[in-house]
């Protein structure tokens, strides 16, 4: 179903709520969770959150996925640095040199295992973000197992030079292709820096390299963002047609 493909005369109605999950070491992490109200079956995604922190944007997102029929589950994967505000728990983590690539992937898991959990769930489950979650998103399609599709939305920091890995981030997603375990698309606009046009031609190089199944939209006019409205980088109709991308993918990759 795409945006505004929709039945008049259909009910709808979803559950929206904040949750507890078992994340990375057995950590109870706060997550985000909708669903669509009924018995399902339901297909799940999980939602890594961006550098902006675990904030509304990724609340409305979850949503949208939801209005179209996905069980949706976004973990705060920046908890360990403490309670506030998400510009002042994302400031902490910045401070502290970022969230971990090793405790992301574990609340990823922990999200994941908890969508298949629940009784209306169909038993798929795939991963998204943007931003940095777009880069957490192609990173557990590398190295989670039972990831079954990725869309990956402005993913910066896939393709980075080994001088700015760090302790936290101590591989490039992108020398992990290899691993790419299922299908998976990606969102980008031209104008953007992080990932410039160059780092999105080194990331498709790649995959075509390791024969993956993946398509890449990228967008003229469009830079970093295209779906925050709350900054001058909101591009509306490469957003909604973006939007449709993602929508019709997980689609069809999760319902069958």
């Amino acid at each position: 179903m795409m945006f505004d493909d929709l039945r008049t005369d259909a009910y709808e109605g979803m559950l929206a709520e904040t949750v507890t999950i078992t994340g990375f070491g057995g950590l109870p992490i706060h997550t985000y969770f909708s669903r669509p109200l009924g018995a399902g079956p339901y297909p799940g995604i999980v939602l890594i959150p961006h550098m902006p922190g675990w904030d509304e944007m990724n609340r409305e997102v979850a949503r949208r996925y939801t209005q179209h029929g996905f069980m949706v589950a976004c973990p705060n994967i920046y908890q360990r640095f403490g309670e506030g505000t998400p510009a002042e728990v994302a400031a902490a983590a910045r401070q502290a040199g970022g969230v971990r690539d090793d405790t992301t992937m574990g609340d990823v898991a922990g999200a994941m295992s908890f969508l298949r959990g629940l009784p209306q769930s169909n038993g798929r489950v795939g991963v998204t973000g943007m931003c940095s979650g777009g880069r957490h998103a192609f990173l557990a399609g590398c190295t989670l197992e039972g990831v079954d599709a990725v869309v990956e939305c402005w993913g910066g920091g896939v393709v980075q030079p080994s001088e700015q890995l760090s302790d936290a981030q101590p591989v490039a997603p992108v020398d992990l292709t290899d691993h790419l375990g299922c299908p998976m698309i990606g969102i980008f606009g031209n104008d953007d820096q992080r990932p410039s046009p160059a780092d999105v031609d080194r990331h498709e190089a790649e995959l075509r390299k390791y024969g993956k199944d993946y398509a890449f939209h990228r967008y003229d006019g469009a830079g970093h963002a295209i779906w925050n409205y709350t900054r001058d980088s909101y591009r509306p109709e490469a957003a909604m047609d973006s939007w449709n991308k993602a929508l019709t993918f997980f689609d069809e990759q999760l319902r069958s």
